[in-house]
């Protein structure tokens, strides 16, 4: 058997790059590229329902010590750096859910839409659901998770109008309330927010219902109560024939930090211990129960499975089919 060594390999090198080229001119590509990514559009199936994970685009968000309340910044920075991210942004997807039960097509959370705090890149759902072959108009239910900008404010198009107009909308009462008390809009911290909720959701208000914890909101999708990330954050459990998936919402922001050090509050979190409860608890939950979730800031498409992994966890993403 012929042995390689490290000397003949690398006269081999050198003898290859001393022969002339096999051409005089350059290749030239077929087409010029793009410039743009394709669609955010991924299909998979739970039992029999067809769910389609829709981008709505990306906040390249500036890294600082506020991201975490309760860690020191070196650890978060240490965390960050070994999971080769960049030291100074750090890219949190949106990721909404279109389930079809095949007699209802609801969508789970809306995306920014054209409100643009979080940058340019956002309020890409729209466009995905074109792709998608998804008219908004085909929608029958808007469930939302909390009432935060970036998972509510799609409700509405840019000029006032219903982006989806034959849907009905379900949410908790207290985050309604929370997020639309108009005594919070001098708030320091959070009043600009409560200002734009009350923009894009009290024109809803006719068309939303209420949910409570445990209640079948459309057949198959259960909500789960989840607070701590807001004062009403609710999960949603899907289920068809003996398959379950579980939309967390914002239970946890990042599949690192949340996951692999859970006790860690984050900055967005109304109540930040409470938070790490209800990520405690949903984690043991789905690692136990061995339920894949689908995790709204979590890489595109955002789909995979919470491991148990000494006293916290690590995410297992579910590879990616091509067909159903």
């Amino acid at each position: 058997m012929t042995q390689v060594t490290r000397r003949a390999l690398l006269a081999g090198t050198a003898a290859a790059a001393a022969l002339p080229p096999l051409a005089l001119r350059p290749a030239t590509a077929a087409a010029p590229a793009t410039g743009q990514q394709a669609a955010g559009v991924y299909r998979y199936k739970i039992g029999s329902y067809e769910l389609t994970a829709l981008n709505d685009g990306v906040w390249n968000r500036k890294i600082d010590d506020k991201f975490v309340r309760n860690a020191a910044w070196p650890d978060v920075q240490k965390a960050l750096a070994d999971n080769f991210f960049p030291a100074e942004t750090l890219p949190i997807p949106f990721t909404t859910l279109a389930v079809n039960t095949g007699s209802k097509l609801v969508l789970i959370d809306t995306g920014l839409g054209a409100f643009k705090l979080m940058g340019n890149d956002t309020g890409r759902l729209t466009g995905n659901l074109k792709a998608a072959g998804i008219n908004p108009a085909d929608i029958d239910a808007v469930l939302l998770t909390h009432a935060h900008a970036d998972h509510c404010f799609g409700l509405t198009t840019g000029d006032g109008a219903r982006e989806f107009p034959n849907a009905q909308v379900y949410m908790t009462q207290s985050d309604y309330d929370f997020w639309t008390d108009e005594a919070k809009v001098s708030h320091p911290q959070i009043g600009q927010f409560v200002a734009a909720t009350r923009k894009y959701l009290m024109p809803n208000r006719e068309r939303i219902v209420f949910i409570k914890d445990g209640q079948e909101v459309v057949s198959g999708i259960q909500a789960i109560a989840a607070p701590g990330h807001t004062v009403g954050h609710v999960a949603f459990m899907i289920t068809s024939q003996g398959q379950s998936l579980c939309n967390t919402g914002d239970i946890a922001h990042h599949h690192v930090i949340s996951v692999e050090t859970p006790r860690k509050a984050f900055a967005y979190d109304t109540d930040g211990q409470q938070g790490v409860a209800t990520r405690l608890k949903a984690f043991d939950m789905l690692a136990g129960l061995r339920i894949p979730l689908i995790a709204y800031h979590f890489p595109w498409p955002g789909i995979g499975h919470i491991a148990r992994q000494g006293d916290a966890y690590r995410y297992v993403p579910s590879p990616l089919h091509t067909v159903l």
